[in-house]
């Protein structure tokens, strides 16, 4: 989770491009089968309604307390084998070895939409 430990291996990706736009990562946590979830989401649709600094992509890291500061997402390298996320909390390294190539295209294509703004970095290989 941190730039001081290895990289998260993420199972699956799972994508959503309706009101919400969502990319999330299935990180294994080392029980067979179980899986917490890395989380980035958008809803460009009602943001305009948010004050500027809460507008943005969110993320959630299933296993990371909440707080009452939103962790916004500032860079995102896709190239795989790995995918670096930065945010205004933390830095995330994950390895998307065992990701099936289309779940990583359609994560591809959601980051994109997410960023029509321009708001954050985007780095595809």
């Amino acid at each position: 989770m941190s730039a001081e430990s290895p990289c998260e291996i993420v199972n699956f990706i799972t994508t959503q491009d309706g009101d919400d736009l969502v990319v999330s990562f299935a990180i294994a946590t080392g029980v067979p089968g179980d899986v917490v979830s890395l989380t980035l989401i958008r809803t460009p649709k009602f943001e305009f309604g948010l004050p500027e600094e809460d507008r943005g992509v969110c993320v959630w890291h299933e296993c990371i307390p909440e707080t009452d500061v939103l962790e916004h997402l500032q860079r995102i390298r896709v190239a795989p084998p790995v995918v670096s996320i930065a945010t205004t909390q933390r830095f995330y390294e994950l390895d998307v070895s065992k990701v099936e190539p289309d779940e990583l295209h359609s994560a591809q294509q959601v980051l994109e939409q997410m960023n029509f703004d321009k708001r954050f970095v985007l780095r595809l290989r």
